[in-house]
């Protein structure tokens, strides 16, 4: 028992110095990201809104690809090295991109990296227990912002002196690192003979998953891309070399946060942190909506950061834990398609609110639909 025990720590430890690495690649660029499409390759903010979209969009259909086929052939470690491999080629295109267009093809590879996503979920979950899945999901996602602390570090001690294309390439580096470490030290054991099945439809999930399925959605319909608080920090009057700095209040925050939110819903339940989590966010919509100062729009990024940090370890926990266990994968994947499915046409609809209405607008439509789903949330019962 001790050595499974041990094993299983090795195997969440892994995974974890895989995803520091990855995204501190990730976060050398997505602090310019915004500043890169919008000001050097001169698009509006409905394009960045689609690209974004786009990309939330392309990371659901690749989880829940993932997810199902996992299930289905019961092998999940080829599809997360793979995916690693994924983001370091897009960073790679990103590079060498000189109109918008030609980031398209780049962010579909970037964001169909994520195929590592739901097979990984998996493997925690099911190497966890009920008292330390939380704890488990808020360390792996703890080492993702910590890693993107790193990355954003990079970016602003480096950006000046290299510029976005040398930048995006070494970018790239981490990435593969995290492929080798994924490819190398996990071992997968096969879990029985490969069953095929037809797959599974809502009719099998209970009331329970079906209703936070359902009030995520319209979470996720308001829940627009990061880059709309960047742009908001640079027309508000941010230079833009304190931009990625706003980024690196945010990624402190959400990694210091993850850890503890996800061990606090152990004790205290996944509903309760999860209705936090949308507080943190109803605050950062409320601080921007009223003409902050320099200081509020700094706490803004310490409050987001939180909100991430109590919603996205405790979500995937939740979801783990209302799926029957032999379609976890295909449920982990499935339900950050339809969250994903919801982002495009989210970061879309805020850009054209932006164009149209202005920049407040976006959040007056997030500040609605996070009320309507944390409402909802109080209609699940516990297991």
């Amino acid at each position: 028992m001790r050595k499974q025990n041990t094993e299983r720590k090795t195997t969440v430890r892994i995974f974890a110095a895989a995803s520091f690495l990855n995204d501190m690649g990730s976060d050398i660029v997505y602090p310019i990201w915004p500043i890169f499409v919008k000001e050097f390759l001169r698009a509006n903010m409905a394009v960045l809104g689609f690209l974004d979209g786009l990309g939330d969009a392309l990371v659901s259909i690749s989880q829940a690809a993932s997810g199902y086929i996992s299930d289905r052939i019961k092998k999940r470690k080829v599809f997360i090295w793979i995916g690693y491999l994924f983001g370091a080629f897009s960073r790679l295109g990103y590079a060498i991109s000189s109109i918008w267009p030609h980031l398209i093809p780049f962010r579909v590879l970037d964001r169909a990296g994520k195929i590592r996503s739901a097979p990984r979920d998996a493997i925690v979950a099911d190497v966890s227990i009920k008292k330390n899945r939380g704890k488990n999901f808020g360390f792996l996602r703890a080492m993702d912002h910590l890693g993107a602390v790193f990355g954003i570090l990079i970016c602003i001690a480096f950006f000046k002196l290299l510029g976005y294309r040398i930048l995006f390439a070494l970018a790239a580096i981490p990435s593969l690192f995290s492929a080798f470490l994924i490819f190398t030290l996990i071992k997968e054991k096969r879990i029985g003979k490969i069953k095929i099945y037809k797959g599974i439809s809502l009719r099998d999930l209970d009331r329970n998953f079906r209703l936070f399925l359902t009030l995520s959605s319209f979470y996720a319909l308001g829940a627009f891309s990061y880059s709309f608080l960047l742009i908001y920090a640079r027309e508000f009057g941010f230079n833009i070399t304190f931009v990625p700095v706003l980024y690196l209040f945010f990624a402190a925050s959400a990694s210091l946060s993850s850890y503890p939110f996800g061990k606090l819903s152990d004790k205290i339940g996944r509903k309760s942190v999860l209705l936090l989590s949308y507080l943190f966010w109803i605050a950062v919509c409320l601080i921007l909506i009223t003409k902050p100062n320099r200081v509020m729009v700094i706490l803004v990024f310490i409050f987001y950061g939180a909100h991430k940090g109590a919603l996205e370890p405790v979500q995937k926990t939740f979801v783990s834990e209302l799926a029957p266990q032999e379609f976890r994968a295909s449920c982990l994947g499935g339900f950050q398609m339809v969250i994903g499915l919801c982002a495009l046409p989210a970061s879309f609809i805020a850009g054209l609110l932006w164009e149209v209405f202005g920049m407040f607008a976006p959040f007056y439509l997030s500040l609605f639909l996070t009320i309507i789903s944390g409402i909802m949330l109080l209609f699940i019962k516990k297991r």
